[in-house]
């Protein structure tokens, strides 16, 4: 790959590439969109606050919403694999998909607030069926888009490297911003001027992110480099036969979609159990990913720069799911055998000096928070694999289908997660407000936060390894598939000559 690194290239046996920058530069689309789903991470403390909803309808309502999410995946990725025009197939989704959330998120935010509350409900469930649409069409490129790009099995795996090194500063950066600074000025995590604020400054750095992404996959956004070199017929039942038949993006799909859920669950309520009420100090979860994202970025660096380029990516799955269970499950181990009140970092307004507890929490953080990403970052570069095996599998290039699919599915289960944590909250006694900033603690309280944060995902890493004991793309069935498709390509070309 080294000496391909300067520009575009194409190798024997049909792999092509691109300079790492541009490798890079498309991650981007993903950061941006990632603005937006930190932004909504947090939308049950708006929905239970500026617009008024119950615990449980707020959980409800953001289910509903990921459920829609997911359905419009597959009708979006089929204009996707239908598309070939003048600005390529995937540049004007990603546009489209973030001008929309844009607009959408700025009426959500701005104008919610001050309507009747008779129609704040009504309102917010339209103008998230907007939000939802414009975030399906710039998610389904970062996954359709990364098989034109580069099909190098040293190199597709390095955008799980970039993109957890991205993520990683925009979530610690984010984090800190919203915990830090946010929360304390407005008093609550459910004040509407928190939201808008985030949108006031989100929205334009998502979209010079997007407008870097589009620039950097322009030269490979053609017909040149889509699958099979012939035109092909999408229909309904090519749809179909890859969900019954693919146990690639079956296995794929369990593995991402459980482990999405976990995360999801261990969002913004937990955070605020966790570290605002159980713990008492809010501003650590923001200082916490601070203090583990250089390590988190050894372990991914690790993960996916030397296991998932030499070995495949399949293995770096299996290591980061094997340590994020073990991991995890200690994790939950120290918050009941020690004293999380202790828990301080340099910056909390009360640190003295570090102690036993800190010092455990942190390694554990950083161990099975470094393997966990591996895992959580390692699914996108595998769509790629998974489209490239359909179209070695049946003839049909179908990047759309396989990042809908993908996408489908891990919205559908994900949904639930904000749902589950409602339903915890009710049955501990949370049935009109959500537990913020100054809630005193109970035990019961206590086992929602640490479950959330921990347990479930400890679930999902095991279920992770299972998936991928039946996934079959291995290193070895990789290259096989490679010289697979670009035989099938010469032989379209020598067709048409």
């Amino acid at each position: 790959m080294g000496k391909y690194s300067h520009g575009n290239y194409d190798g024997p046996n049909g792999i092509h590439g691109v300079p790492l920058w541009r490798l890079f530069g498309f991650v981007l689309n993903n950061t941006s969109s990632n603005c937006y789903l930190l932004t909504m991470g947090y939308i049950t403390y708006f929905l239970n606050g500026p617009v008024g909803a119950s615990v449980f309808l707020a959980g409800s309502f953001a289910m509903m919403m990921r459920i829609f999410d997911g359905i419009t995946d597959p009708f979006v990725a089929m204009i996707v694999d239908k598309t070939n025009g003048k600005f390529g197939k995937n540049r004007p989704f990603m546009v489209i998909g973030n001008l929309t959330m844009f607009i959408s998120t700025l009426l959500m935010f701005r104008l919610t607030p001050v309507l009747p509350q008779v129609v704040r409900v009504p309102w917010f469930i339209f103008i998230n069926i907007i939000y939802y649409l414009g975030y399906t069409c710039q998610c389904i490129v970062t996954k359709s888009g990364q098989t034109c790009l580069t099909n190098d099995p040293s190199q597709r795996p390095l955008f799980a490297l970039f993109d957890g090194i991205l993520n990683m500063l925009l979530f610690t950066g984010l984090g800190i911003w919203i915990s830090s600074v946010l929360v304390p000025k407005y008093g609550a995590m459910s004040d509407a001027r928190v939201f808008q604020d985030m949108q006031l400054y989100l929205g334009p750095l998502s979209f010079v992110l997007m407008m870097a992404a589009v620039f950097s996959i322009a030269p490979k956004d053609n017909s040149r480099y889509f699958g099979t070199g012939q035109a092909q017929k999408v229909t309904f039942k090519d749809y179909v036969d890859v969900l019954t038949h693919n146990r690639a993006i079956q296995m794929l799909v369990l593995s991402a979609s459980t482990d999405k859920l976990g995360m999801q669950a261990k969002g913004s309520v937990a955070s605020v159990i966790l570290y605002g009420i159980v713990a008492g100090n809010f501003a650590l979860s923001g200082l916490v990913t601070g203090f583990t994202t250089i390590p988190n970025f050894l372990f991914l660096f690790f993960g996916v720069g030397i296991i998932a380029t030499r070995l495949g990516q399949k293995r770096a799955m299996l290591l980061g799911s094997l340590g994020g269970c073990i991991g995890n499950l200690l994790m939950m181990l120290l918050w009941y055998v020690g004293d999380p009140t202790t828990l301080s970092l340099p910056g909390d307004g009360v640190f003295t000096g570090f102690n036993l507890f800190t010092i455990l929490f942190l390694a554990l953080m950083i161990v099975s928070g470094g393997l966990s990403n591996i895992s959580g970052n390692i699914v996108i570069p595998m769509t790629a694999d998974c489209a490239d095996y359909e179209t070695y599998r049946s003839g049909k290039y179908l990047p759309g289908l396989m990042g809908s699919l993908f996408s489908f599915v891990d919205k559908i289960v994900s949904s639930f997660a904000p749902l589950i944590a409602s339903l915890l909250l009710m049955m501990i006694g949370f049935t009109d407000t959500m537990p913020d900033v100054g809630t005193p603690l109970t035990p019961q309280l206590k086992f929602v936060g640490v479950f959330l944060s921990f347990g479930l995902l400890a679930i999902c890493s095991g279920v992770n390894l299972i998936a991928m004991k039946f996934y079959p793309l291995n290193r070895e069935k990789m290259a096989e598939i490679q010289d697979e498709i670009a035989a099938i390509k010469a032989r379209a070309a020598a067709a048409e000559a």
